[in-house]
C-alpha cells in the first residue's frame, strides 16, 4: 500500500469522527502496537519520556482509560461528549516510515451544563500496516497547554 494524501486526510477525519461518536474500541484499533497518544505540557517539548505531559499513553494506558469510560464511573454521569472541528489536514511529508499529517483544530467537551473549549494542533505520524494505516504517534499541542487546565475527560 502506498498511502495517497487523500487517504491520509480521510484517515485523520475518520479518527476524529470515531472519537465524537464515542467509538473508542474502533479508535483504539487505529493505533499501531507501539502507538502513542501524547499531549505535551509545553508546545516546544521534545519528548514525553523525560518531561511532564498532560497525557502520554501507550496502548495499555489507552485501553485502561477506554475501559473506565465504558464502565461509566460516577464522575462521568452525565457522560461527557465531544466535538472536533478540524481545519483541512495537511500532509507534511515523512519521517522515516511515518507519514506526518498536521491538523489545526477546535475541540469542545461538554458534560451537563459545563463545556470546555480547547484549540491546538494535532500531528499524526501514520504508518502503513499491510493495507491499513495505523497511528504511530498522535501528538496534541494545545494553544494554552501551560495554563491551569481542567481535567480533560475524553480524547482530543
Amino acid at each position: 500500500m502506498s498511502a495517497t494524501p487523500d487517504a491520509l486526510i480521510r484517515f485523520v477525519v475518520h479518527e476524529a469522527r470515531l472519537l465524537d461518536a464515542q467509538s473508542y474500541d474502533a479508535w483504539y484499533d487505529l493505533f499501531a502496537e507501539d502507538g502513542i497518544y501524547w499531549v505535551p505540557l509545553r508546545p516546544d517539548q521534545p519528548d514525553g519520556i523525560n518531561h511532564a505531559s498532560l497525557a502520554y499513553e501507550d496502548r495499555l494506558l489507552l485501553r485502561i482509560r477506554i475501559e473506565r469510560l465504558k464502565r461509566g464511573p460516577h464522575s462521568q454521569r452525565p457522560p461527557s461528549r465531544s466535538h472536533h472541528l478540524l481545519q483541512l489536514p495537511e500532509v507534511e511529508g515523512r519521517i522515516g516510515a511515518a507519514h506526518v499529517v498536521r491538523t489545526e483544530f477546535h475541540y469542545a467537551e461538554a458534560r451537563g451544563d459545563e463545556q470546555q473549549i480547547y484549540v491546538g494542533t494535532a500531528t499524526h505520524h501514520l504508518v502503513e500496516d499491510g493495507d491499513r494505516l495505523r497511528i504511530k504517534l498522535k501528538r496534541i499541542d494545545l494553544l494554552n497547554a501551560d495554563a491551569a487546565l481542567p481535567g480533560i475527560q475524553l480524547f482530543l
